[in-house]
């Protein structure tokens, strides 16, 4: 592996598709390789967009678009952020020899909607899931609802962060639930999943990394598993390590290496699981780092951006906890742009707490503005910690 310089005739390009909170990570952790990094993003001044040497704005859904920009700037590999992506487009990439997408384009259009990854988590690999069924229409889903049974989830195809799931107790609910879920997902395909409830006690996100061994060879490694809480299907805390047991962990480590090893490529993904004592179930996966996986920011030797960008490159990858540690989201609170930030001496003045505001133009009042991590001896002080430096970081808006 030969590394260039930005900005040289020897660069080593890297287009982020998507520049969120979790791109802007991954810019960071480019940057310390010297690599130049490609911003792109739907809407102007995107987090990511702030750290890296060059930005566009185009609709990452219209295959034209990405195209075209992938064409002018020709990046050695394009890192997918988000799931409302021009897979097909992407696949054709990688056939045509342009680029190399991460984790590897297969990857990336599978996973892109629940339908293809719940298929082959469930019917190829025979792992253990909640019962589903697809519709594509709302006489469909009532006929997917009766056979599945209430209390359902009914979920878009293709969205993240809770949006557009609605908790259906029967049939009159219905309804709503397909609306919401057309309205909901990143990208309307017409399809919704319904799940089974499942009486889990915990859910946990196990990262896990696909990177070539001091041989080439692809190994599979694992992060400690990371529990987190959630509210309408968004996750608003999370901690590592989750306890858990033996037998659950070693079915957890099972069950995602499976998933992982069958979407191939190199990089690090956020496998989803449900947990019952020592039974697991898989939920779903990300070829990408993870909300809830901002807490290795703090907790790990490497966080998860930087293992990510480690295993596209080839590098060793170092997985080991140094310390638990938990994360809580920060909340924009209101709705406006150009926020202002109080109560950061406060909030910082918590032992072993650090903050990240991801800067975003644009507030609403639960989007998602910022995350405050901690680390402590154990996760329920840590989480403790996270929570308070949280609740005292004051959003507002400036006022003229």
């Amino acid at each position: 592996m030969k590394l260039g310089t930005a900005l040289t005739a020897s660069a080593t390009k890297i287009m982020l598709l998507g520049s969120g909170e979790l791109g802007k990570e991954i810019a960071i952790s480019c940057q310390r390789y010297g690599l130049e990094v490609i911003a792109v993003d739907r809407y102007e001044n995107a987090p990511a967009q702030h750290v890296a040497q060059f930005r566009h704005v185009i609709d990452m859904t219209d295959g034209g678009q990405l195209r075209a920009i992938v064409e002018r700037e020709r990046p050695e590999w394009i890192v997918p952020e988000i799931e409302a992506l021009a897979t097909d487009v992407l696949l054709e990439f990688e056939q045509e020899g342009l680029c190399r997408v991460v984790p590897c384009a297969g990857a990336v259009h599978l996973t892109m909607d629940r339908e293809g990854i719940r298929r082959l988590a469930a019917e190829d690999l025979k792992l253990p899931t909640s019962r589903y069924a697809f519709a594509g229409s709302r006489d469909e889903l009532g006929e997917a609802a009766d056979r599945i049974g209430y209390p359902c989830f009914v979920k878009p195809t293709m969205s993240s962060s809770g949006k557009g799931q609605s908790v259906v107790e029967d049939s009159g609910q219905l309804d709503a639930a397909w609306d919401k879920a057309r309205e909901g997902g990143r990208v309307d395909r017409g399809r919704v999943i319904v799940e089974a409830r499942i009486d889990f006690e915990y859910e946990i996100t196990l990262l896990t990394i696909r990177s070539p061994d001091e041989r080439g060879r692809p190994k599979i490694s694992f992060c400690e598993p990371i529990g987190h809480r959630q509210e309408n299907g968004d996750y608003v805390e999370s901690w590592q390590p989750q306890p858990m047991s033996g037998e659950a962990l070693r079915e957890a480590r099972r069950i995602a290496g499976a998933v992982v090893e069958a979407l191939g490529g190199q990089g690090l993904f956020g496998v989803e699981l449900f947990v019952a004592g020592d039974r697991v179930w898989f939920s779903e996966v990300s070829p990408r780092p993870h909300d809830t996986g901002m807490v290795t920011m703090a907790s790990q030797v490497q966080s998860e951006f930087e293992l990510h960008v480690r295993a596209f490159l080839g590098l060793p990858v170092d997985t080991r906890l140094l310390r638990p540690g938990a994360s809580a989201v920060i909340y924009g609170g209101v709705e406006g742009g150009g926020l202002s930030y109080a109560g950061l001496e406060q909030a910082l003045s918590l032992p072993e707490t650090r903050l990240r505001l991801f800067a975003k133009p644009l507030s609403h009042v639960r989007r998602r503005m910022g995350v405050a991590l901690a680390t402590a001896g154990d996760i329920e002080l840590a989480r403790k910690r996270a929570v308070s430096c949280a609740g005292k970081v004051r959003p507002h808006l400036n006022r003229r």
